[in-house]
């Protein structure tokens, strides 16, 4: 049985006529570059999300970098975020010229501790940058204490969480902004890369609608350096689409992570995902931590490979160990929660459509490399 991480053909197949209809309905009308599709798509997320605004950009990574941009994040700043995530978080800080300051992540749900932020501020520190990994909200509660105590921005990371909720609200109008990726894996994926800031400030807002046509706020009238950073009238009516069906395919993954989290719990030396109770996952990810030295991880993904099963590692090596941020002069030790994480950590598949006799069969598989 083949069993990838992700399934997106099946998803397609699910709403092809849909779909088919929305890229016809853009081929007819002939304006691929912003125009109604993205405005309408922008104005379904804003809802979606509670938010007052939503504007589309070329990708996640975008969306981090203009949004800080647009918070005026500059050269000498720094901007606190996770080392237990993909690079995008502390690149678009990196790329607005401000430092990235790591802080550990806490054991059980893999985000930012909000114990240990405050003693890494500074009279430099303008924002933090939580991330939802996996699709579990950051304790967003106590960071928006401090932020508010030191008079901080704070940037979410919700590449990973679109639908996600912390104490009833949606990520992404919890703190400043909220910015999202719609790469074809995620939980709304697109065909290709978007992205998208969501905000209440009509500043932010419009700095970052100028910024993704190169500073224009007019045609041809540069007001600031931006970007070619526009999101495809392709990609936004793809999305306007699955928009709709996002909701009930949150909670067919929720379903299959309870299902995997019962059938695992007959497993030695296995950690399921932990959810704290006021929280809601998109659970774009299972991922789960093998404690046990004998369970050895290279060894389980072989056996689980050559069933036809994939798996994949997020994340091999936090931040602080790579070598592009070797000028922060981090050493081994200095993140233990994120360190062991990556030694620990294996996500299995998760799709919407991933079928219970699927994850019977991958569990069926762990548990014979476990007693092997």
């Amino acid at each position: 049985m083949t069993i990838p991480l992700v399934d997106l053909k099946v998803q397609y197949n699910s709403i092809k006529g849909e779909i088919d209809a929305a890229i016809d309905r853009v081929l007819q009308n002939g304006q691929f570059i912003l125009g109604p599709e993205v405005k309408a798509f922008e104005e379904e997320m804003a809802i979606y999300c509670g938010t007052k605004f939503a504007v589309g950009v070329a990708s996640g990574t975008d969306a981090l970098q203009l949004a800080l941009l647009a918070y005026g994040i500059k050269p000498g700043d720094e901007v606190i975020t996770t080392p237990f995530t993909f690079i995008a978080t502390a690149e678009s800080i990196a790329k607005c010229g401000a430092k990235p300051v790591f802080v550990d992540i806490d054991h059980r749900t893999y985000n930012i501790d909000p114990a240990q932020i405050e003693p890494k501020i500074t009279r430099r520190t303008k924002a933090i940058l939580p991330v939802h990994l996996y699709g579990q909200p950051a304790a967003m509660e106590r960071i928006l204490e401090l932020a508010q105590k030191h008079n901080l921005k704070i940037i979410e990371d919700c590449a990973q969480a679109l639908g996600a909720e912390y104490k009833a609200s949606k990520v992404g109008s919890l703190g400043d902004a909220g910015c999202f990726s719609f790469f074809p894996s995620k939980n709304l994926g697109a065909y290709g890369d978007a992205g998208m800031v969501v905000t209440n400030e009509p500043s932010i807002a419009e700095t970052v609608r100028i910024l993704r046509v190169h500073g224009s706020k007019a045609t041809y009238q540069h007001v600031l350096h931006g970007f070619n950073s526009r999101l495809d009238a392709l990609q936004a009516a793809i999305l306007r689409v699955k928009l709709k069906h996002l909701d009930p395919w949150n909670e067919m993954r929720r379903n299959k992570t309870a299902l995997y989290t019962q059938l695992l719990s007959q497993v030695g030396g296995i950690e399921s995902p932990y959810f704290e109770g006021h929280i809601k996952s998109s659970c774009n990810y299972y991922t789960i931590r093998l404690k046990d030295s004998r369970l050895n991880r290279d060894k389980l993904r072989k056996h689980l490979e050559s069933k036809g099963i994939q798996t994949m590692i997020y994340y091999p090596l936090s931040l602080h160990l790579q070598d592009v941020y070797k000028y922060l002069r981090h050493k081994p030790g200095d993140f233990p929660h994120s360190e062991l994480a990556q030694e620990q950590v294996l996500s299995l598949p998760m799709y919407p459509e991933l079928s219970e006799e699927q994850i019977q069969e991958i569990v069926k598989e762990i548990k014979a490399q476990s007693q092997s």
